[in-house]
C-alpha cells in the first residue's frame, strides 16, 4: 500500500541542520488557511517539483540513529558507518526511495534490533550520498513525515518494517495562537543572545505559519537531551508539542541572559581598562612630544632616587633596583602593582645607614639618670657601664638587659631615661597577648595585606639603626597554633644573630645589632629557659616607705599638680599626708596607687579652685581622710595571730610582698589533710610535706601520735579569692601545724619564710626584699630567714632592716623555738 501525499494544504520551509546553532533555509513559501478546524491525517511537505505526489511506502527500511532525531521538514546530513546501515544504501535511489528514521534508545548499540529502537520515527528521502577518500560515508536526508512501526519485515540484510504515516492534530484557538506567539517571541530572543546562529535563523522563523511546522522547526534546533527530542516527534497534538517547547525554550532563555549578563560585566570591565590602558598611551605620547614625563614614569624615577638615598647594603640594593625594574613592567591598574609599590616604600624607607650619635659623656648621663629616676643604682650602674665601654670601643655590642620587678617600679619609664640618657630615639612595643609568630617576623608578601612585623615598623618610627628598643611585658607573650613568638624572639636578641635578622615581608638581612634591646616582665619564671638566657636580667626591687616618700615629692606631686592645673602657690601636700597615704591607703612595691591617690587630692583641690575658691590648700592627716575616705588598709596581725593554729608567712607577687596567714584547725576524723585557700600545686606539696614531717616527728615535737588517728586536719589560706603558689610557705605552715597540736600561739610579731624538706631542712627563697618590705609595713618585728639567704642580705636597704630583728635557721626545729610562745625542745 502506497500514501499519496500532496503539497497543497501547507508547505514546510526545508532546513538545513548541521552543526549545533548552524541553521540555513533552503526554501519557504507561504500558503494562508482560513479554517478553524483542521485535522491532519499525513504530514504534507514541499518537495522539489511543487504539485507531485510522493510515494509513501508502506514498508521501507529502517536505518537505526544513534544521538539524532530527525524531525519532519529537515535536512539533515547523516554519517554512515555501519555493514547493514550501507547495505541499506546500496539498495536505495537518490530522489526516489523512502527510508525510515529511528532513533536509537541506546547509542551504545553496534546492532541494533527492533527492540532497540523508538516506535515512532521519521519517513524521509536520500538526497545526496557523498562517498569520502578515506571510506566513511555521508548521507544529506530530508524528512517528509512522521510514522509508526506497526510489523518488523526483515533484519537482515538490514532492519524492515511494515510502517503508518501519523499525522499532527492542530485545533486553531486562541490559546494555540498565543503560544506560537510566545514561543517565537522566546525564540527570536534565543538568536539574539546565541552569538553563532545566523541572522537569516530569525527571518525563517517569523516566515514560518503553520504551527506544526513551527514546532518541527524549534524542537530540531533546540538544546535538549535525545529523550526528550523523541518525546516531541512522539506528540502529534501540536498544541501540547509546542506548550512543551515553550517550557524549554524558557529555561534556555534563562540560561542565555545570565550568560550574557556576566559576559556584559565583564566586556564593561575589559573595555574599560582598555579604555585607560588607551588613554595612558594616548598621553604618553603627547607628553613625549611636549618633552615631559608621564606620571609613572616620574614615580619609578622617584623611588630609584629613594633607593639611592637610603645606602641599603649592595645585596639589599640590587634587590631592590630588580624589584623597580620589575614594576616598570607592570601596569598600574594591575593589583601587583600596588603590592610592589607598597614593598619599596617600605624598603625605601628603613634605616639602613642612618644612626644617631652616642651621648658618651659619662657625667651628663649620670645627672640626667638621677634627676629622672630616685634609687636605682643598680641599674644606672650598668648603664653608665655600658656608654663607659662604647666609649672606649664604639664597635661593641649593645646589651640586651631584661628588668624584671613588680609593677609601678618604673621600668618602661626607666627606659625612655637611658635612651634621653644616650641621646637615643626610643620605641616600645608591648608584647602581652601576643600570639602569632606574624607579629614578631612579619607576615610574607604573597598574603593580602603584608605587612613587616612589630620589630621593623617600630626601627621604621624610630628612624634610626640604632634606638633604644623596649619589649614590655615579656612575661606574658602567648602562643597557639600560629606559632609561637617567644621563639621568633631568640634571633632578636641573639647578639651573634641578630646583625642579620629576617622579617618575612622585607626579606633581606637587617642589622639590628646596634639596637640597645630592654625586656620588662613581672615575673622571671613565665620567660623561655633559651630567652632569658639571652639576656642580662637586672631585678627592680619594691621601694621601701621612704623612697615612696621621696618619689612622691620630687617626681609624683609636681607632675599632678601640673596635670590638674595646678601651682605650688595653690597646694601643698604635706609629709604627714603622704606618709598617711602609704600606710592606710596603699599597699604595694611601686607607687602607681599612691600616684592615684595624689591625683585624688588635686582634683578635689581643682574643683574648689574651679569655684571661685582663692584659699591656698593645705593637705595633713586629717584632709586625706576627708578626700579619700576611711583607710583601706589596717593591721590584723595582732588578732590573728593569738591563737594556736595561726603562723604568718611572707610571700612574694607580681605586685610585691605580702603577709600570709597559715590557718590550721583539727576535727574528729581519721587522720586525713584538707587544704583550701585557692592555692597551687607547689603550695600544696608543701603542706603534705610539712604535715609528714609533724608526723614524723611528732614523739621529738612532744605530741600525741594519737592525734592523727583519730582527727583530720584543716589548713586554710585566706583570702581564698587570690591565687597563691610557690614552696617558701613551708616553715610557716609546719608551724602552724606544730602550733595547733601543741596548742601553743605563735609569736604575733614574727614572720617567716623558707622552704622545708622532709629531713627538716630550711631551703633558701626569693624575692627577700618585696618580702622583709611586706614584714615592716605589716608591723612585724622579727623575720625567720633560711641560714643560706643570710648572704643577701647586705643587698636589702638599711631603711629596710631597721627595726627588725633577722633569725638565720638551717632546720624547722630552730624556726619553732624561736616563732612558738613557750617552746621548749
Amino acid at each position: 500500500m502506497v500514501n499519496k501525499l500532496k503539497n497543497t494544504l501547507y508547505p514546510v520551509p526545508r532546513l538545513v541542520q548541521g552543526l549545533p546553532n548552524t541553521i540555513r533555509a533552503i526554501q519557504s513559501d507561504e500558503d494562508e488557511s482560513t479554517d478553524l478546524d483542521i485535522y491532519l491525517e499525513n504530514e504534507r511537505q514541499l518537495m522539489p517539483g511543487q504539485g507531485q505526489e510522493l510515494n509513501f511506502p508502506s514498508q521501507m527500511p529502517i536505518l537505526p540513529l544513534r544521538n539524532a532525531v530527525v524531525y519532519p521538514g529537515t535536512v539533515t546530513p547523516l554519517a554512515i558507518g555501519r555493514d547493514r546501515s550501507k547495505a541499506l544504501l546500496k539498495d536505495t535511489k537518490p530522489n526516489e526511495t523512502v527510508i525510515g528514521l529511528v532513533a536509537q534508545k541506546d547509542s551504545k548499540a553496534d546492532k541494533p534490533e527492533f527492540s532497540d529502537l523508538y516506535r515512532i520515527g521519521t519517513a524521509a528521502t536520500i538526497l545526496k550520498v557523498i562517498k569520502l577518500p578515506h571510506g566513511s560515508i555521508h548521507i544529506v536526508v530530508h524528512a517528509i513525515g512522521r510514522f509508526r512501526i506497526v510489523k518488523p519485515t526483515a533484519t537482515k540484510p538490514y532492519l524492515k518494517a511494515q510502517v503508518e504515516p501519523l499525522g499532527s492534530k492542530v485545533r486553531i484557538t486562541k490559546k494555540l495562537k498565543a503560544l506560537i506567539v510566545n514561543v517565537r517571541a522566546a525564540a527570536n530572543r534565543v538568536i539574539v543572545l546565541s552569538p553563532n546562529v545566523p541572522e537569516e535563523a530569525s527571518l525563517l522563523l517569523d516566515n514560518i505559519e503553520n504551527p506544526s511546522a513551527l514546532a518541527d522547526f524549534l524542537a530540531a534546533n533546540l538544546n535538549i537531551g535525545i529523550a526528550k527530542k523523541q518525546e516531541l516527534l512522539e506528540e502529534l497534538d501540536v498544541a501540547k508539542r509546542l506548550e512543551e517547547i515553550s517550557f524549554a525554550l524558557a529555561s534556555q532563555l534563562e540560561v542565555l541572559e545570565l550568560s550574557h549578563k556576566i559576559q556584559g560585566k565583564v566586556r564593561d570591565s575589559v573595555d574599560k581598562n582598555q579604555r585607560e590602558y588607551f588613554l595612558q598611551e594616548q598621553l604618553k605620547a603627547i607628553q613625549t612630544e611636549l618633552g615631559r614625563e608621564d606620571r609613572q614614569t616620574e614615580e619609578l624615577k622617584q623611588i630609584e632616587k629613594n633607593i639611592k638615598k637610603a645606602q641599603m647594603p649592595k645585596n639589599v640594593e640590587a634587590e631592590a633596583m630588580r624589584e623597580l625594574d620589575r614594576l616598570g613592567k607592570i601596569p598600574p591598574a594591575s593589583p601587583e602593582y600596588s603590592v610592589l609599590r607598597t614593598y619599596l616604600d617600605w624598603i625605601c624607607e628603613l634605616p639602613w645607614s642612618v644612626a644617631t650619635e652616642d651621648r658618651l659623656d659619662i657625667n651628663k648621663a649620670q645627672r640626667i639618670l638621677n634627676r629622672d629616676h630616685y634609687d636605682l643604682k643598680k641599674v644606672k650602674k650598668r648603664i653608665l657601664e655600658f656608654l663607659a665601654v662604647r666609649k672606649l670601643n664604639p664597635s661593641g655590642k649593645s646589651p640586651i638587659l631584661c628588668f624584671i620587678g613588680p609593677p609601678g617600679v618604673g621600668k618602661t619609664s626607666l627606659g625612655k631615661s637611658i635612651a634621653r640618657a644616650m641621646d637615643r630615639n626610643f620605641v616600645r612595643i608591648s608584647l602581652g597577648g601576643i600570639r602569632d609568630e606574624a607579629d614578631i617576623r612579619g607576615h610574607r608578601r604573597t598574603y593580602i595585606g603584608a605587612l613587616p612585623g612589630r620589630i621593623i615598623q617600630e626601627i621604621r618610627k624610630a628612624k634610626s639603626n640604632n634606638p633604644v628598643f623596649m619589649l614590655d611585658e615579656m612575661d606574658k607573650i602567648g602562643a597557639d597554633f600560629r606559632g609561637d613568638p617567644s621563639s621568633a624572639l631568640l634571633e632578636v636578641l641573639d647578639p651573634e644573630q641578630n646583625n642579620s635578622f629576617n622579617d618575612h615581608y622585607i626579606d633581606q638581612p637587617f642589622d639590628l645589632s646596634k639596637v640597645m634591646f630592654i625586656g620588662t616582665a613581672n615575673y622571671a619564671e613565665p620567660i623561655p629557659p633559651a630567652l632569658h638566657d639571652r639576656m642580662e636580667i637586672i631585678e627592680l626591687p619594691g621601694y621601701t616607705d621612704n623612697e615612696k616618700l621621696q618619689i612622691a615629692k620630687r617626681y609624683l606631686v609636681p607632675r599632678q599638680l601640673k596635670e590638674n592645673g595646678l601651682s605650688k602657690n595653690k597646694l601643698t601636700i604635706t609629709d604627714d599626708a603622704l606618709e598617711e597615704i602609704l600606710r592606710s591607703y596603699t599597699r604595694e612595691a611601686g607607687v602607681r596607687n599612691l600616684e592615684r591617690d595624689i591625683a585624688a587630692i588635686c582634683r578635689a583641690v581643682a574643683t574648689e579652685t574651679a569655684k571661685g575658691s582663692k584659699r591656698r590648700a593645705t593637705i595633713g592627716k586629717l584632709q586625706v581622710v576627708k578626700i579619700l575616705g576611711p583607710p583601706r588598709f589596717e593591721s590584723e596581725l595582732a588578732l590573728r595571730t593569738g591563737i594556736p593554729g595561726v603562723a604568718t608567712a611572707l610571700a612574694y607577687t607580681p605586685v610585691g610582698g605580702e603577709i600570709l596567714f597559715i590557718e590550721s584547725a583539727q576535727m574528729p576524723g581519721e587522720g586525713k589533710l584538707h587544704l583550701t585557700g585557692q592555692i597551687g600545686d607547689v603550695m600544696k606539696e608543701s603542706a603534705e610535706a610539712a604535715f609528714s614531717l609533724v608526723k614524723a616527728n611528732a614523739k621529738s615535737l612532744k605530741i600525741d601520735t594519737e592525734l592523727f588517728g583519730k582527727h583530720d586536719f584543716h589548713i586554710h589560706v585566706p583570702a581564698g579569692a587570690i591565687p597563691k603558689d610557690g614552696p617558701s610557705a613551708g616553715v610557716a605552715m609546719f608551724t602552724s601545724l606544730v602550733s595547733l597540736l601543741l596548742k601553743k600561739p605563735t609569736k604575733p610579731d614574727i614572720a617567716m619564710t623558707g622552704e622545708i624538706t622532709l629531713r627538716g631542712l630550711v631551703l633558701p627563697i626569693g624575692g627577700l626584699k618585696e618580702k622583709i618590705l611586706a614584714a615592716k609595713q605589716a608591723g612585724i618585728k622579727t623575720v625567720i630567714l633560711p641560714k643560706r639567704n643570710q648572704k643577701d642580705i647586705p643587698e636589702v636597704p638599711t631603711e629596710a632592716k631597721k627595726g627588725l630583728k633577722f633569725v638565720f635557721v638551717k632546720n624547722t626545729n630552730e624556726a619553732i623555738k624561736t616563732a612558738l610562745k613557750g617552746y621548749l625542745s
